[in-house]
């Protein structure tokens, strides 16, 4: 397990993966992205975790995507390939968790750290946070198709173009307006914010929350419909059942 990258499960049922780089502005490296789905597997097997935050520390940068370190030695493009491999795998786990994620980010959520951000259903942000890929200027390098059909559903296309072709930066507030972020809040308010859509996330329904994540998944990333396991395990759901029988309980108490 890296030690850059830690979690704490508060009492709420919220629990919150730090990336702790803030040296090399929360870049990752393979064993820091290891350590991730180490870290989500623990909070899928905690059935006290109901939501879960994804932050990076240092007030400067969320996650700046892959140490460029590691492509030095990249001589052939199927290098590339397994890379990219790799990279969706780590962001297909983050948008496969089934209880609600929330990306806080504070400053520059860039490249590999703007997909992770995008991988989570929610994100907050404070007014300093910028929101891009500038490939086109750095590496030279793509995203994989998978990723910039997240972006595509995340931004629309004129946005994801202006990031990835124009080496442009979508500010908070052009992030705030296209719908991408939830929240802006100015710094020292960016905890309460977080805190406050964690809390009333994990006061509704966790099997609804579940199955529409997964809907979206399988819309977004694999252009699929199918979807009768989701419809079965919801209306087959404890949940399901004591829902309609409160609602119509109160809805007789009402009547009278």
């Amino acid at each position: 397990m890296s030690e850059e990258i830690g979690l704490v499960v508060h009492p709420s049922g919220a629990a919150e993966i730090v990336i702790n780089r803030p040296e090399r502005h929360n870049a990752m490296t393979i064993t820091m992205y290891e350590s991730l789905l180490a870290l989500i597997d623990q909070c899928e097997r905690d059935r006290e975790v109901r939501c879960i935050l994804l932050r990076g520390a240092g007030g400067k940068s969320f996650v700046s995507g892959t140490d460029i370190g590691y492509f030095k030695d990249f001589r052939e493009g199927r290098q590339g390939v397994a890379y990219e491999a790799l990279i969706e795998s780590v962001i297909g786990a983050v948008e496969r968790i089934p209880v609600p994620t929330i990306a806080v980010i504070d400053g520059w959520a860039v490249g590999g750290g703007l997909a992770l951000a995008t991988a989570c259903d929610f994100r907050v942000c404070s007014d300093t946070s910028r929101f891009g890929a500038p490939i086109a200027k750095t590496l030279s390098n793509t995203l994989s198709s998978r990723n910039i059909a997240r972006l595509q559903a995340a931004f629309g296309v004129p946005r994801v173009k202006k990031m990835l072709m124009l080496a442009d930066y979508l500010t908070a507030r052009e992030a705030l307006d296209c719908g991408y972020v939830y929240e802006v809040s100015a710094q020292d308010a960016l905890e309460t914010a977080a805190r406050t859509l964690a809390e009333r996330l994990m006061a509704l329904s966790a099997v609804t929350q579940k199955a529409v994540k997964e809907s979206l998944r399988r819309i977004v990333v694999e252009q699929r419909l199918d979807d009768d396991d989701l419809i079965e395990e919801v209306y087959g759901s404890v949940a399901f059942r004591e829902a309609v029988a409160a609602f119509t309980s109160s809805s007789t108490k009402k009547g009278r």
